[in-house]
């Protein structure tokens, strides 16, 4: 996992989702230059399917993050957008991936799954110990899902830790919780859709 930060904020990413969106790209680039290859330029029009595996990649595996900033966390997933004000959060779950629940529902991160056998048996003393304290259960237990070693687990310390530095610093109004908001990644969803479509009138005219 790799977290970067970007205007005072951090940013959230699952350290497989580069090498990912980088395997997508160079199968798109080594399909085109195979194509131009065989066919010459005008190939090209035909390669839409092509520019759709590039596409998928970045949006599946780079475009989804979570964003933790100081008025709120921002869930991005590849349909929906979700901004979680600090005021509206009531807990961070990590059962099967990262979830912030608040009082109009739950919402989970794309980009933060729950470990599998690998990545639990993976973890180390250092990745279960120093954790905010709402990371822990009866008898200082953690879920497999909170070791910071994860991908949930690591954006889940980077938002209770957040959380809170601000709450004890009397920043955070839970008595009036702001109002969370959920929109559709529109550009997004009109550039998967195009791509299809395109794909499919190359593939008729073919």
């Amino acid at each position: 996992m790799e977290s970067s930060r970007v205007a005072g904020a951090s940013v959230f990413r699952p350290r497989t989702g580069v090498w990912f969106t980088g395997a997508a790209v160079l199968v798109a680039l080594g399909g085109l230059a195979s194509v131009v290859a065989t066919e010459g330029p005008a190939g090209l029009l035909h390669a839409w399917p092509l520019l759709g595996v590039a596409y998928a990649g970045w949006w599946l595996f780079w475009y989804p993050a979570v964003e933790v900033a100081e008025d709120a966390v921002t869930v991005r997933n590849p349909l929906t957008t979700v901004r979680v004000p600090w005021s509206a959060l009531i807990d961070v779950d990590t059962k099967y991936a990262l979830q912030l629940v608040t009082p109009s529902g739950a919402f989970t991160a794309w980009a933060a799954p729950a470990p599998g056998v690998w990545g639990t048996h993976a973890g180390k003393p250092e990745h279960v110990t120093n954790l905010p304290s709402t990371s822990y259960g009866p008898g200082g237990s953690i879920r497999p899902g909170d070791l910071k070693n994860t991908d949930s687990g690591y954006a889940a310390y980077l938002v209770r830790s957040r959380w809170q530095d601000l709450v004890e610093a009397g920043a955070v109004d839970v008595d009036s919780p702001a109002r969370v908001h959920r929109t559709w990644n529109a550009a997004q969803i009109i550039g998967a859709v195009v791509l299809v479509a395109g794909a499919a009138v190359a593939g008729i005219g073919s």
